[in-house]
């Protein structure tokens, strides 16, 4: 899951490690997305033996989950916290517009434009370096489990998993929309990864 919108959306910002609330409309989201998971449940389909949430270490993610570790019905849920699931640092381009940043950092933004796998913004994280740490704690997590679990981190972190377990280049990264709120299902076959349900919205 990515989490719910977080306050100050009205303006888009990089917002990165900045640690940034949960608006209202982001709660309402995953209370939504809780009364799916409980639904596809009861139902015995998609999600049905849900124990374990692991989270993003920033508010905004940790409050997602802390809303579907209250709604979800079927079992009590543990909640671990991994600081490796958290969003791109973006070094000196946090709190910044895309216009304030082009303005401002004109070669460094070229520079990103031209080669965003491997650049960074000083002080921050290259797509190549989110991805080292990102798919090395996602092998640690689907390595110790046989059940279903539940991940909520951010979007650039969920472009990366999807990238990985798809095959996709990270090239086309941003050719995966993660919105704020969305649900994606895997389902593994013998370490096969199958996409059942991905950027989903329940309205």
């Amino acid at each position: 899951m990515r989490h719910g919108e977080t306050q100050g959306e009205e303006v888009k910002r990089y917002k990165g490690t900045i640690d940034v609330p949960l608006s209202e409309k982001g709660v309402k989201q995953m209370e939504r997305v809780a009364e799916y998971i409980n639904r596809v449940s009861t139902q015995g389909s998609g999600v049905t033996s849900l124990k374990t949430i692991y989270t993003s270490d920033l508010s905004r993610a940790m409050k997602s989950a802390e809303v579907i570790l209250k709604l979800h019905s079927l079992h009590s849920l543990k909640l671990i916290i991994v600081s490796e699931l958290r969003e791109r640092n973006f070094g000196i381009w946090e709190g910044m517009t895309y216009d304030e940043i082009k303005k401002k950092y004109p070669e460094e933004f070229r520079a990103w434009a031209e080669n965003p796998l491997k650049y960074g913004p000083m002080g921050g994280e290259s797509t190549l370096e989110v991805r080292e740490r990102v798919i090395k704690v996602l092998d640690e997590i689907i390595g110790g489990h046989n059940n279903d679990i539940a991940i909520v981190a951010h979007g650039g972190v969920n472009r990366i998993i999807i990238c990985h377990l798809l095959g996709i280049p990270l090239e086309n990264i941003f050719r995966v929309e993660q919105d704020y709120g969305c649900l994606n299902i895997i389902e593994f076959w013998d370490k096969y990864p199958v996409i059942k349900l991905m950027n989903y919205i329940e309205k």
